[in-house]
């Protein structure tokens, strides 16, 4: 038997063991879940030794990683997949139609907590390689897992990780599945990130809350100065005002602007997903190129002065903000991080103070278009879904990327099973069981397809 007869066969079994796997609530936020977290680490270890794969569970200072791996040749090419275990909180419960942890066929889709985040997206992988250590067929490449499971909480410790077991974790190129096709019966390679700097700011002037009657008009008020400079971040054309700020950004290829004018994007379909009047952003360029090629920045959050009920004349003491940036490739978090510190020292008026925490972040990532990567997941995807992928960007982040770049020197494939409808992060979470297995057959495909990509 052949791995895609295998797969043929076997639908309702991976079904099956994929709901065994969604029934742990294994929430890496949430103390009372360690058991929880370190159950289902031990189940995952012991399906992955159950197919055929190496696996054994590594500790952090925080939840484990479960690493397996499976070695044919050291002449073969050797695909890393990471995904992560952990799911997030289910609050509020009283929005479920299903309960959370009891995965339930719904028509079309799987609902549960981890179904499209990562759970069900991570299973495709090691289904597809059950396929050939179930049938005797020669696998073509090597594998290794690292499967985290504080994902959802942060990744704390996952850097580290990669820094302290970078020899064991070495690989030709990473594959994660943890993204979404750009619409539905449209998938897509993902071949970008943004990356994320992070700042807060705090203005500080009167040692202590004062009547706005008898010192209003005299001492300045720290929500009033903050406005003002958040206000000059911007200038009318939607640009960032920080001096260098665009420094290192480099122009959108020519490759770039065909995948985006493939895309079925409408204005109108974009709106409707917001609730907003009207797009705004960086004039000169297309939503989509504001979204996956350009930097942006964004105050987060403002607090100071008085919230409650009713009315309180007062100035404040003091005044904050959060602030991120979405970072594009060559960019560096704590290069953009010094520079939105000097800027904003340069603009803050002498009569306050001013105080800027940097949280630093994660640069934004590439997979080279002109190289063997992108063709071989783009042929996977083809044979999978029996239809062509797009070429995406995505404005958000995934910091392992980058750090799977910087630490191993490798690059990212980013394949995405799902939709961005399927509720990740919020209450009735879906997989929907035809992408579930359209991703099975895709990944089945990838492993043929880059064991072709000459090393």
């Amino acid at each position: 038997m052949d791995p895609k007869s295998f797969l043929d066969e076997k639908k309702d079994q991976r079904l099956n063991e994929l709901f065994e796997f969604l029934r742990f609530p294994s929430i890496s936020a949430r103390s009372e879940h360690q058991p929880d977290i370190k159950a289902c680490a031990e189940w995952l270890a012991d399906h992955m030794k159950k197919i055929g794969i190496e696996a054994k569970i590594m500790a952090t200072k925080g939840h484990p990683v479960v690493y397996g791996s499976l070695m044919t040749s050291p002449k073969n090419m050797t695909i890393l997949y990471y995904g992560h275990y952990d799911v997030q909180p289910v609050d509020p419960l009283n929005l479920w139609k299903t309960k959370p942890f009891e995965p339930t066929l719904v028509g079309e889709y799987i609902m549960g907590r981890g179904t499209t985040d990562d759970k069900g997206q991570l299973f495709t992988h090691l289904k597809a390689l059950e396929a050939y250590t179930a049938t005797a067929n020669t696998l073509p490449v090597n594998v290794k897992f690292m499967i985290e499971g504080e994902e959802e909480s942060g990744s704390e410790h996952t850097e580290q990780f990669i820094k302290d077991n970078a020899e064991l974790l070495k690989a030709d190129v990473v594959v994660v599945s943890d993204t979404a096709q750009y619409g539905k019966n449209i998938p897509a390679v993902t071949y970008g990130l943004r990356g994320l700097a992070f700042v807060e700011v705090k203005i500080t002037g009167p040692d202590r809350d004062l009547h706005s009657g008898s010192f209003g008009g005299g001492i300045a008020n720290p929500i009033n100065v903050l406005c003002d400079i958040i206000a000059k971040m911007h200038d009318k054309n939607g640009k960032v005002a920080i001096p260098g700020f665009y420094k290192d950004v480099k122009p959108i290829t020519a490759w770039e602007k065909k995948q985006i004018k493939r895309l079925p994007f409408t204005v109108k379909e974009f709106l409707s997903k917001t609730g907003s009047k009207g797009i705004h952003g960086e004039k000169g360029y297309s939503t989509m190129e504001q979204i996956w090629s350009r930097p942006t920045l964004d105050v987060n959050g403002i607090m100071g002065g008085y919230q409650g009920e009713g009315g309180k004349t007062i100035i404040p003491s003091w005044a904050s903000c959060k602030i991120t940036m979405r970072l594009v490739p060559h960019q560096k978090p704590h290069d953009i991080c010094n520079k939105i510190e000097k800027y904003i020292k340069k603009i803050c008026p002498k009569y306050v103070s001013c105080e800027i925490i940097k949280h630093g972040g994660a640069p934004g990532v590439v997979v080279p278009t002109d190289g063997p990567w992108l063709a071989a997941a783009g042929k996977a995807i083809k044979r999978g879904f029996g239809l062509e992928p797009v070429f995406i960007k995505e404005g958000g982040s995934i910091p392992v990327v980058g750090t799977f770049k910087s630490v191993l020197g490798i690059d990212t494939l980013l394949l995405g099973w799902g939709q961005n409808d399927d509720n990740a992060h919020s209450p009735n979470e879906r997989f929907s069981v035809k992408d579930f297995e359209r991703g099975c057959y895709s990944a089945l495909a990838l492993i043929e397809e880059l064991a072709q990509v000459k090393r």
